[in-house]
């Protein structure tokens, strides 16, 4: 069991952590339609804007209630109402999602009162879908923007069924944690689907930020789920929640609709996706299909080949506590070591990582202890590449913003096939570092044994 730190420094130096409102942000984009406006100065959402743009290589829709000093301290009632007349009447969206920032939060906005009173002054507005969540940048990370966000829209967008409302036996709701890729996304809905499941995902980002390009411009999201089908996620038989941040929605979920949930932390590695498939299994009825058969048998294939190269290896992670958590428990069961943790924020699975601590930091704890311990493997968003070609050990990059590589919303890492491609991935990485510094592997130890041919004794070549 990990100790659970919280680092001493008077101010983060080279930050891990991406912004709470940011997340907030995320997780509306993954709603059809949708305009996500951030309350506060234009900045905060210049910045977010930024690194959506960089690391999905897309255009984002995000919009700013652009706070001035001097509204800051007068209340900014007529800025909300303003950006939501705006966005309503220009972009036509199907939902607003705003997302307080630091500088509200400290004035005290009363934005759900805003809201009510826009509502009556604008009656066109009356039955518009707005959903507000207080999400202050001065504590808490990305991934506590997205579960307060997520669990806020089925508060206020999931319908309750009627008393003698029968439920569909084959559909699913599904809530992925904000660790999980669109990529990923898709993977699971072939999954569900070849289990004759129906899921609905909420957030679906698969469907807006899965890199396809439309027929027309739309200056609103361009995928994801519709708020027509997010109501009636009550009717669904079961909720499947993918990361511990997920708990909060699903249990909201339950408590609204009644519909009952199971949480799976992990979706990366062997054991946690043999319960996910007995699971799909269970509540549909069906057989497993033999196509997960045979990729489980090429994961066990894959961590036979890479655990020569993967185990031993001192590993030294910063991320998001689902993704630290996820990652580094597939690592330690392939034998590496996990000697360096930092994360972002406090969850209840950093005190389960395979590890002696978790530090709550930043990336220059991170390179600091990385140093120290003796590392030789790094993994984190595109930020700590620097480190990484300072401490000249092999870096992998995991997580958001992910902004020097291409492909960042395609990446796959659940279910048997994206785990047997994450191995493959830092495998080659260990392999190409050992090549460059002309260290010996254990594939050249191994080719440096030759059968004679016509007898069966080897012989040693120096």
């Amino acid at each position: 069991m990990a100790t659970v730190t919280i680092g001493k420094k008077a101010c983060a130096v080279n930050p891990l952590k991406m912004s709470q409102p940011i997340g907030g942000a995320f997780a509306f984009m993954g709603l059809r339609g949708s305009m996500p406006l951030l309350h506060g100065s234009q900045g905060c959402t210049s910045f977010g804007l930024t690194l959506f743009v960089r690391h999905f290589k897309e255009a984002v829709p995000l919009q700013t209630t652009a706070m001035s000093e001097v509204a800051t301290v007068l209340g900014g009632y007529e800025n909300v109402e303003q950006a939501i007349l705006n966005i309503y009447n220009r972009t036509k969206p199907e939902i607003i999602g705003i997302c307080s920032t630091g500088v509200t939060e400290t004035k005290g906005d009363d934005v759900e009162g805003y809201i009510r009173t826009i509502r009556q002054k604008h009656p066109q507005l009356a039955n518009f879908p707005l959903v507000y969540v207080p999400t202050p940048d001065f504590k808490d990370a990305f991934q506590d923007g997205w579960e307060k966000t997520v669990a806020r829209m089925v508060e206020v967008l999931v319908e309750a069924p009627k008393a003698d409302a029968q439920r569909d036996s084959a559909r699913i709701n599904v809530l992925p944690g904000c660790h999980l890729t669109p990529g990923d996304l898709d993977e699971l809905r072939t999954i569900f689907e070849d289990f004759g499941l129906k899921p609905s995902f909420l957030p679906d980002l698969a469907g807006s930020l899965d890199g396809h390009i439309p027929d027309e411009f739309t200056p609103t999201t361009i995928g994801g789920i519709g708020v027509d089908e997010v109501a009636t996620m009550g009717q669904a038989a079961w909720t499947i929640a993918i990361g511990a941040q997920m708990r909060r929605a699903a249990e909201a979920l339950e408590k609204k609709a009644g519909v009952p949930f199971r949480v799976f932390e992990r979706l990366c590695g062997l054991i946690p996706n043999d319960e996910f498939i007995m699971f799909l299994s269970e509540i549909s009825g069906r057989p497993v299909p033999p196509k997960y058969r045979r990729q489980r048998g090429q994961l066990a294939d894959a961590m036979l080949d890479a655990h020569f190269h993967i185990g031993g290896k001192k590993l030294a992670i910063g991320a998001e506590p689902d993704l630290l958590f996820d990652l580094s428990s597939m690592l330690h069961e392939m034998g590496a070591k996990v000697t360096v943790a930092v994360t972002t924020t406090q969850s209840p699975v950093l005190e389960r990582v395979a590890a002696d601590e978790v530090l709550i930091g930043d990336l220059e704890d991170l390179e600091n202890l990385a140093k120290d311990r003796g590392c030789n493997l790094l993994i984190s968003h595109s930020h700590g590449r620097q480190a990484a070609a300072r401490l000249k050990i092999p870096f992998y990059r995991a997580g958001f913003p992910m902004f020097d590589r291409l492909g960042a919303g395609h990446l796959l890492s659940v279910g048997y096939r994206g785990t047997r491609d994450l191995i493959f991935d830092i495998g080659n990485l260990i392999i190409a570092d050992h090549e460059e510094n002309h260290e010996p592997t254990p594939d050249t130890w191994r080719n440096d044994l030759v059968e004679i041919q016509g007898s069966g004794d080897p012989m040693i070549i120096h």
